[in-house]
């Protein structure tokens, strides 16, 4: 919606996180003269009612499009709408951060004028509050959350994969995949629709899109010693940032630069140190089977690995053969989804790993120093949501690194 839209509205900010908070500031800047209220279920449990008594609803990503009993907009809608410049939208089952993040850091380093918004960026909204120069591209992160009600399409949209993941959200793998599809289907012959041509789903997508469709480049860094990221699916990863680069004519030499420069963000394979002679890693945001499979492939040298959380209903069949074909020798399993690949495994191995079932991360980092093998790892990789037992994924990771330090002397 543009904002000479919502002038003489009553508007109700529907959840205020992050950005709902973001969405207020906004509005009160823009529209100081608008009358805004907030709901969430932290002030109130009946916050839902309150809708009847506003014209129009800003909803935040969280809260699922089903309880919006009014006409109703989002805040990434309002971003697209008042926007004039180029928008680099990234996408994707995983792997869209450190994507988007690349993107980034490759334009910055080339010299143009480039700002980075959304999930892990500043909110797209307090940008708005910015002058932009008309020169200036937006590179901005986008969940399959804010793409299951846009009304629009980056100029250049990127998905890195699918597989199925949020379906408590989104009910259905087709729902989830047509949220994700959204980031395409506003577009225009004048876009450009870059993909991973390893996915048979994207393939499809491409053949019916009406921008034109640019698989990932087959280019990689050279010198894949330099590069500080880990795996084949950030090879994939980098593939999408390079071609993106590529289309703004940015040399070889400038993308290598920034590819070696780029500092891995936090909770995706992070390395947090080498104690005791094994070396651990932080892979909280593996919230996946086919995540996890891919942090184990990416390391290769896996001992223990830490495993369960929320359970989503998801098939552990191929990562508990990827576990018993790696002879990690050790488990930790945390409650709920824990004990499903804990009894996938009793029948399909022959010897059982050593294995603690826990609530506590710290008796889990307990049993990974006691157990783990020098100068092999052990991998927070969890193959699942993180909120059976914490708030969210930093939360996890956090208490992660913290105790390993903790007992680390």
């Amino acid at each position: 919606m543009k904002l000479s839209q919502l002038i003489n509205k009553k508007i109700l900010i529907l959840g205020y996180g992050k950005e709902g908070r973001a969405t207020e500031r906004f509005l009160k800047a823009r529209l100081p003269r608008t009358q805004i209220d907030v709901a969430d279920k932290k002030i109130s449990a009946d916050y839902l009612d309150q809708q009847k008594n506003f014209d129009l609803a800003i909803k935040t990503p969280g809260i699922k499009k089903e309880l919006v009993t009014i006409p109703y907009t989002t805040a990434t809608n309002i971003f697209f709408a008042n926007l004039k410049n180029k928008v680099i939208g990234v996408t994707g089952s995983k792997g869209k951060s450190t994507t988007a993040s690349l993107i980034y850091q490759i334009l910055k380093q080339s010299g143009k004028k480039v700002k980075f918004v959304g999930n892990i960026g500043q909110p797209a909204l307090l940008e708005l509050l910015k002058p932009a120069d008309s020169e200036e591209i937006f590179v901005i992160e986008l969940s399959s959350y804010q793409l299951d009600d846009i009304k629009y399409s980056p100029h250049i949209s990127v998905i890195t994969n699918l597989f199925p993941e949020h379906m408590n959200y989104h009910g259905s793998i087709d729902r989830y995949f047509t949220a994700k599809k959204n980031i395409i289907n506003f577009q225009t012959s004048n876009d450009l629709f870059i993909y991973n041509p390893a996915s048979s789903v994207l393939c499809r997508w491409a053949k019916e899109a009406k921008s034109k469709s640019i698989p990932f480049d087959s280019m990689i860094v050279s010198d894949k010693k330099n590069i500080p990221l880990l795996g084949r699916h950030n090879q994939e990863n980098i593939k999408a940032a390079i071609t993106v680069a590529h289309v703004f004519k940015i040399s070889d030499e400038i993308i290598a630069d920034a590819i070696k420069s780029f500092k891995p963000l936090p909770h995706r394979l992070e390395f947090v140190g080498k104690f005791k002679g094994i070396s651990f890693y932080n892979d909280a945001l593996s919230t996946t089977p086919e995540s996890t499979m891919a942090a184990i492939e990416a390391l290769k040298n896996v001992g223990t690995i830490f495993l369960g959380g929320e359970d989503r209903g998801y098939d552990f069949d191929q990562l508990v053969k990827v576990i018993i074909n790696s002879h990690i020798a050790n488990l930790v399993i945390f409650p709920k989804s824990g004990e499903k690949i804990y009894q996938l495994l009793k029948k399909k191995a022959k010897k059982l790993p050593r294995i603690l079932k826990t609530t506590s991360m710290e008796e889990a980092v307990k049993f990974a120093y006691k157990n783990t093998l020098k100068n092999t790892i052990c991998l927070l990789s969890s193959a699942s949501p993180s909120y059976s037992l914490w708030k969210n994924y930093e939360e996890k990771g956090g208490r992660f690194k913290f105790f390993v330090k903790k007992y680390s002397h």
